[in-house]
C-alpha cells in the first residue's frame, strides 16, 4: 500500500507517536527516517527497496557511509545521518555502562561490544578497562586485522592497562565470518594475555567473541 493511500492516523509517523516505535514494521521505521521518496517511489516503497537491496537493517547499519550513499534515495546526507544514528546507539550503551556503580551484569558488556563490533567487516580487537570497583574507565579498539585474523600483542595491552591504571579488563573481538566459536588461536592468545596481566595483578574478567548478533563468553565456557 502506498503512503498516500493510508488514513492520516495510520501513517508511520502518527502511529509511532500514538503507539510507540516498537509497534512499527521495519519499512515504516525506515520510511520515517527517509521522510521523502524519489520519483515514482514514496518513502514506504523506497524503504522496502533499501531493506531488500541492502541486506535488511543489519546490512544498512553496517555499511560504510560512502557505500550507503550509492543506494537509490539515500545520498551522502542521509547516509551520514544513518551512520550517525548507529554511533548514537553505541555511545548510549557506553554512557549507561560508565555510570553504573559497578559491573552489575556481564550482559552490559555483551550489549556494548555487540553494538561496537557486530557490524564490522574485518577483525577488531577491543578492550574495556575497569577500576577497582569494576566501573568502566574506557574502551579502546587496540588491534585491527583482516576477515579472519588479527595480530594482537599482549605487551601493548599491558601498556594500555598501566596507562589507565586499570584493575581489571574485558577483552572482545569479532568474527566477521559469522562463527562465534573460539578458535584454538583465540584460546592460546587469551591465555597469554591472562598470564601477562597476572604479573601486574590485573584480572581478565572475560573475553567476548562477537559474531553477527551472537556472542560467546569465554569465561562462561571455562576458557580463561
Amino acid at each position: 500500500m502506498k503512503l498516500m493511500d493510508l488514513q492520516p492516523a495510520e501513517r508511520p509517523r502518527e502511529r509511532l507517536l500514538r503507539d510507540g516505535a516498537a509497534a512499527l514494521a521495519d519499512t515504516e521505521l525506515l520510511a520515517i527516517f527517509l521522510r521523502t521518496g524519489v520519483r515514482g517511489r514514496d518513502a514506504l516503497a523506497l524503504a522496502r527497496d533499501l531493506l531488500a537491496s541492502g541486506g535488511g537493517f543489519h546490512g544498512l547499519l553496517s555499511a560504510e557511509p560512502r557505500a550507503l550513499a550509492t543506494l537509490p534515495g539515500l545520498g551522502l546526507t542521509k547516509a551520514a545521518q544513518l551512520t550517525a544514528c548507529v554511533e548514537l546507539v553505541r555511545r548510549s550503551y557506553v554512557q549507561v555502562w560508565r555510570h553504573q556503580t559497578h559491573l552489575e551484569s556481564p550482559d552490559r558488556a555483551a550489549d556494548y561490544f555487540r553494538s561496537l563490533l557486530a557490524h564490522r567487516d574485518r577483525e577488531v580487537f577491543a578492550c574495556a578497562f575497569l577500576d577497582t570497583r569494576l566501573r568502566l574507565i574506557e574502551v579502546e579498539e587496540l588491534f585491527f586485522g583482516t576477515l579472519n585474523q588479527t595480530e594482537v600483542h599482549p605487551r601493548e595491552i599491558v601498556k594500555r592497562v598501566l596507562a589507565h591504571n586499570a584493575h581489571a579488563v574485558i577483552l572482545a573481538h569479532n568474527h566477521p565470518s559469522g562463527s562465534q566459536e573460539p578458535s584454538r588461536a583465540d584460546i592460546l592468545l587469551t591465555g597469554k594475555i591472562v598470564e601477562a596481566l597476572r604479573l601486574i595483578d590485573v584480572r581478565v574478567l572475560d573475553h567476548l567473541i562477537v559474531a553477527a548478533q551472537h556472542i560467546c563468553s569465554m569465561a562462561s565456557r571455562g576458557l580463561l
